[in-house]
């Protein structure tokens, strides 16, 4: 499992990195205890072998449920500690979002993940669509939740929260685009006892105001499902209903495009300002998504079983939520929001320090170690900008050449 977290962190490096990475002298609590390889090591300098295929099947021999345990109770420990340790934020939100990751064109992935198509033709990539859920202060990542992007069995994003929502910790907020500002998802939430803030479109807020929409609506109501979500939701009770408020406030966006109606619904007795505020940081999860998918490579898996797929997301999440927990830890020394160093330096502290760390030879020696990480850390922190940065003039590309399609 530590092979793996050291793969996401080097951005999705092969296994012949974790191998190598294994033989350079990884402390002895890494190894199993009756292990003879080892002990011939140490003792007659029997070097195992460099090869991955050992390290391969090892990967596949693991069992996926201690995998998600794992990564779940990595969640579950850091998130009270995190909330503990920070102050100035009341409110323990939560952004939610969904996106895709593609996966290697395999005939176990493709019959599970069905490639989409278009008027040109089937594509060649499985797709997964999937569902990430960020605490808005630190960016601690609850494991994600996945399904088919297309086929049969394809799955919303709507419906991928509500298999989620119960591992969220009690008494959270859900903040969500207007992709989630739908009757169903704020329903599961506060059945669940979690206050929402959601975005809704302007015909649904219309719907549900029963009016025209203007600036500065702020008004208690109820919210009924349409007769559409009870056919989408057969299950839901004769009864069920939301009771919340409706927020319009006209916003003029940064970028001088013209200004829009944004309508929200939610369930917080907050002022209307501060529920703007909070909702405009919804932003945040666009970025950790970026990391994600950039800093720890997990736009494209390279795995070709649905057990490795999962595997493989799971050790990135947890990966990710060791380098959240690391920013924490400075921010709490420094008085400086988490979100105000950057991931991929800390990254690189966290890959070039872990192992020193846990061969320190005593405690004394892991504190140093642990400092000296500590120092690095801080200065990680992510440059203050106070002005835009000057646009710099166009510049139009010439097509590149193209090449036949490929017969079948």
């Amino acid at each position: 499992m530590w092979l793996l977290v050291i793969q996401r962190l080097r951005g999705g490096a092969p296994l012949e990195a974790a191998v190598l990475e294994l033989l350079r002298g990884l402390p002895a609590s890494f190894w199993p205890k009756p292990c003879k390889r080892i002990r011939e090591w140490r003792e007659h300098g029997k070097s195992p072998s460099s090869h991955t295929g050992a390290y391969n099947q090892a990967r596949l021999a693991l069992p996926l449920s201690i995998v998600q345990q794992s990564c779940d109770r990595i969640f579950d420990e850091l998130v009270p500690q995190m909330a503990a340790s920070q102050s100035g934020e009341a409110t323990r939100a939560f952004l939610l979002d969904g996106s895709s990751v593609r996966m290697a064109h395999s005939p176990a992935l493709c019959e599970l993940y069905p490639p989409g198509s278009n008027q040109h033709g089937e594509a060649h990539w499985p797709l997964l669509r999937i569902l990430v859920a960020h605490d808005l202060r630190n960016g601690l990542a609850m494991r994600l939740e996945w399904g088919p992007m297309h086929g049969p069995d394809a799955v919303s994003e709507q419906e991928l929260l509500e298999r989620a929502i119960d591992r969220l910790p009690g008494g959270s907020t859900i903040v969500g685009d207007a992709n989630f500002g739908v009757f169903s998802v704020g329903y599961a939430a506060v059945q669940r006892g979690h206050a929402i803030l959601l975005r809704l479109t302007p015909e649904r807020a219309r719907r549900l105001a029963g009016e025209e929409l203007r600036d500065g609506i702020d008004r208690c109501l109820v919210w009924k499902p349409s007769a559409a979500d009870r056919r989408s939701h057969p299950d839901l009770p004769s009864e069920a209903c939301v009771s919340g408020r409706l927020i319009v406030r006209q916003v003029q966006p940064d970028n001088g495009a013209a200004p829009f109606l944004l309508a929200l619904f939610t369930t917080l007795e907050s002022s209307q300002e501060e529920v703007l505020e909070l909702y405009g940081k919804r932003w945040a999860i666009e970025t950790d998504l970026r990391t994600l998918k950039s800093t720890l490579c997990l736009d494209q898996l390279t795995c070709s079983t649905p057990d490795m797929v999962a595997k493989e997301i799971d050790m990135g999440i947890a990966a990710y939520n060791l380098v959240r927990a690391m920013i924490a830890l400075a921010s709490e020394q420094s008085g400086i929001p988490p979100r105000g160093y950057s991931f991929t330096k800390v990254r690189r502290i966290v890959q070039t320090f872990a192992p020193a760390l846990a061969d320190a030879p005593n405690p004394l020696a892991a504190k140093r170690i642990f400092d000296q990480m500590m120092k690095c850390v801080q200065q990680s922190k992510l440059p203050r900008r106070k002005r835009k940065r000057p646009s710099y003039r166009r510049e139009v590309w010439k097509r590149g050449a193209t090449f036949p399609s490929r017969k079948r």
